[in-house]
């Protein structure tokens, strides 16, 4: 991956009518078949959560922006304290990514229960309801809160001309040891080259990284 900028011409990305339809018909089937083999493992971390000692709730619903900045609330499980958005103001001085992200490695937010669903990316996969919904899909790049999109460039909304996904290009490689700008870049690559080989091999390759992790926190 370059420095060099893509630039996205959105009525070609935009009009693939067999590529979409497919893989939402391929996002619906895999994700309710993955709900039910996992069931087990979603009762687990429930508990865990819910136990945690922080008293709060089980899940973590959160405003996200989409295909062509419509608003979603994308779901997860509670990594963090229950007033972690009411704390984030206090930590904006000590983002450790550049750009329109917030990202810090040792966020005093997270619980001791979310630091591990969060390194093996068990907090994600209440997303797969996302996806059944239609709000998410389970490739693409993955959907940015209101606040980050308003310091969004007319490049870096380009991210947004696909339905978001739960993993992605940036999430199999660089993940976050990349600063905004190479994800960005890492997206729009993603979103260039977009196949059903390319969304496979990205599914594969999540499956890998949940097994063993790489800089996620």
């Amino acid at each position: 991956m370059t420095d060099e900028q893509i630039w996205l011409n959105p009525a070609k990305v935009q009009n693939r009518p067999v590529y979409f339809s497919v893989k939402r018909m391929m996002d619906v089937l895999l994700s309710v078949l993955g709900l039910i083999l996992i069931s087990p493992l979603l009762l687990v971390i429930c508990l865990l959560v819910k136990f945690d000692g922080s008293h709060g709730k089980v899940l973590y619903v959160q405003e996200r922006v989409g295909k062509n900045g419509i608003h979603f609330k994308m779901l997860k499980f509670r990594s963090m304290v229950p007033n972690a958005d009411q704390k984030l103001a206090e930590l904006k001085n000590k983002n450790e990514v550049e750009g329109a992200m917030f990202k810090i490695k040792d966020d005093p937010r997270i619980t001791k229960i979310g630091k591990f669903i969060r390194k093996y990316s068990l907090d994600e996969l209440p997303q797969l309801f996302n996806v059944i919904s239609g709000s998410m899909s389970l490739v693409g790049p993955r959907p940015p809160i209101p606040s980050e999109v308003e310091e969004y460039t007319d490049y870096d909304k380009q991210r947004l001309l696909v339905v978001p996904g739960c993993t992605g290009l940036w999430q199999t490689t660089a993940r976050n040891s990349s600063d905004f700008n190479e994800m960005v870049n890492l997206d729009l690559d993603y979103i260039q080259k977009s196949s059903f080989s390319f969304d496979l091999k990205m599914m594969f390759d999540t499956v890998k990284i949940m097994i063993k992790p790489n800089a996620a926190y």
